[in-house]
């Protein structure tokens, strides 16, 4: 066990992103009572969706932005470091490594509530894409601003 909690480059020192606290509910466990690992993708996503809704992007149909926000994952990758055993709240910490024209990506730790254990890491490609045409799509402006806590280095951007 760590004394400190871990960040996004796996030292003890702060980097940019947030923390969300995330429930891990008891379907999300398995026959053998551990997070199931087809289970990451909805941790991450309950996150993402927390973090965004508070910021004033919700992922929702009827909110004016949505046409902003409608992404779809590219390529999706976790590792696993400590199962995760029983139903509870964690902490997910999350990142862009990159806000590129029509992309995102994302880095993430699965932490538990303390902050002191690793359960998992990785990242996460998104396109934006137009509703309309199902094609990838610019990111605009203002996403763009919304962005910026979350970038783990300025030069991420681009």
């Amino acid at each position: 066990m760590l004394e400190k909690p871990l960040t996004a480059n796996g030292s003890t020192t702060p980097t940019p992103g947030r923390t969300e606290p995330v429930l891990i509910h008891f379907e999300d466990l398995d026959a053998m009572g551990v997070v199931h690992n087809a289970r990451d993708v909805q941790i991450f996503g309950r996150a993402l969706a927390a973090y965004w809704t508070r910021a004033g992007w919700p992922f929702d149909p009827g909110a004016p932005r949505f046409a902003e926000v409608f992404f779809a994952v590219r390529e999706s990758a976790t590792t696993y470091h400590i199962l995760i055993t029983r139903a509870g709240a964690v902490h997910v910490q999350l990142w862009l490594d990159k806000l590129g024209n029509t992309s995102v990506t994302y880095g993430f730790r699965g932490l538990s509530k303390d902050g002191t254990v690793l359960h998992a890491e990785g990242r996460r490609v998104q396109v934006r894409i137009d509703p309309a045409t199902l094609r990838p799509a610019p990111i605009g402006p203002a996403l763009r601003e919304a962005c910026g806590p979350l970038l783990r280095h300025a030069a991420a951007q681009g």
